[in-house]
């Protein structure tokens, strides 16, 4: 979204990634650290908020993005809630905020780092090498369905667009971005699984079932929109799309409703699935998800009960021994 974002993220994850040594070293250490802690994942938060609220024009006028820019919205006031809350004793939260700075430090570098040549040798973006693996998966999926645009260059410089010729002869061009590769997801379950205390094997476990599901549903969601974008397919209430978005080519219809609306929704629903697969691996992530659930709605909720699932993770017990005659 531009440097003044850039470096306000990292400010932002560098300070939750403080607060969480110092949140351990003083537990560790037998030393008070608490107050440390808490005022600077307070700092964190109230950044983090300013981030989300700067972002809202980002998400409205160019992704055009309902559901994000709700999220953005939400998630600013939420954020300032949350740093109140932590300043004032709800010291659950260091969990989550150690969470967002394994989510920072997975996917920022993927965002932020660019190109660069190190003695001669050029390394590529680490976006790139992401973005162009999963525009092959994409268009082996699309070839699979019978269908067969060009690949060419992306604006970014990458061999990232699939090009559709339509039946009038206009050129559609659909982008494959860093969005569609499922990062954001991956990097949100792992940071909340790693922010966890539990045990190894058992993160692993959580990890397997979220990562997969996510990158799989997203290069079928990508294909899905190029194929629906691509050959006109979604071309429905027209007038009425092009108002709410507003947007003037006729073209944009059908890629606005199969990414905008279908697939955005479609992976909220997908992501309260796949959240409910991972919490029957790690348990220990409801108290997390409660905590998010406060922060929105401003009351505890037991989602043990709610969702019928496990507090802590079912153990075998030992059979009774048996007196031998």
């Amino acid at each position: 979204m531009g440097p003044l974002s850039d470096t306000l993220i990292w400010v932002v994850v560098l300070l939750f990634a403080a607060a969480g040594v110092i949140e351990w070293y003083g537990r560790h250490s037998g030393t008070e650290r608490m107050d440390a802690a808490r005022t600077t994942a307070t700092a964190a938060w109230i950044g983090f908020g300013l981030f989300w609220l700067n972002s809202v024009p980002f998400w409205w006028f160019e992704q055009q993005s309902f559901v994000e820019t709700l999220l953005a919205l939400i998630g600013g006031p939420a954020c300032f809630y949350a740093a109140y809350e932590l300043y004032t004793g709800r010291t659950t939260l260091f969990v989550l905020s150690r969470a967002i700075a394994v989510m920072g430090f997975i996917y920022l570098p993927f965002e932020t780092i660019p190109a660069i040549t190190v003695s001669g040798l050029s390394l590529p973006a680490p976006r790139q090498y992401l973005i162009e693996v999963t525009t092959v998966i994409t268009g082996w999926i699309i070839s699979v369905a019978g269908y067969s645009p060009a690949l060419v260059e992306s604006p970014e410089g990458f061999m990232a667009t699939y090009q559709w010729t339509l039946s009038d002869g206009h050129i559609y061009n659909i982008y494959i971005v860093l969005a569609c590769t499922g990062l954001g997801s991956i990097a949100v379950f792992s940071g909340l699984i790693a922010a966890v205390k539990a045990p190894l094997n058992r993160k692993l476990r959580a990890l397997a079932v979220a990562v997969p599901i996510i990158f799989v549903l997203n290069v079928f969601r990508t294909a899905f929109i190029s194929i629906a974008a691509g050959n006109q397919l979604m071309d429905w209430f027209s007038e009425a799309i092009l108002f709410v978005f507003g947007e003037t080519d006729p073209h944009r219809v059908s890629f606005l409703i199969s990414d905008r609306i279908i697939s955005q929704l479609g992976a909220v629903v997908a992501l309260m699935a796949i959240t409910y697969l991972v919490v029957r691996e790690l348990p220990e992530l409801l108290t997390i998800l409660e905590d998010i659930l406060y922060l929105l709605t401003g009351e505890d909720h037991d989602l043990q009960a709610a969702l019928d699932l496990p507090r802590e993770p079912a153990v075998e017990q030992p059979e009774a021994a048996t007196e031998s005659d």
